[in-house]
């Protein structure tokens, strides 16, 4: 397959189908879901100038998507709702925890060299 294969096989992957939901409706509320769609690829070639034959080639991409949150929209009105992520608030937490044992770690250390 060349690229030009792989571009034409992957150029519909991010539309707006993929970052804009099907509305649900429910009474008067009106509910579109958002995603982030992020997508990439990439390609190769290859070529062999010793006393092995070879060749090469390549090819690949990556399509990925993650919940954004949703439009709400009730009485006229549309209202954006975040999705929560967390994984992130985890990882922020721990990075923050790490921050901070450091810092106490460094303080105490210099506490102590005072002292002596």
């Amino acid at each position: 397959m060349d690229i030009m294969e792989l571009v034409e096989k992957t150029k519909d992957g991010a539309t707006v189908q993929r970052v804009f939901g099907e509305p649900i409706t429910r009474g008067d509320v009106t509910v579109i879901p958002v995603a982030r769609v992020a997508q990439g690829g990439g390609g190769g070639s290859g070529a062999s100038e010793g006393d092995h034959g070879g060749q090469g080639s390549g090819g690949g991409y990556g399509l990925g998507a993650t919940p954004a949150g949703v439009f709400v929209i009730k009485n006229g009105e549309v209202r954006w709702q975040p999705a929560v992520d967390v994984t992130r608030i985890v990882l922020g937490g721990q990075v923050v925890a790490v921050v901070l044992l450091l810092t106490i770690r460094a303080v105490v250390k210099r506490w102590r060299k005072g002292r002596r």
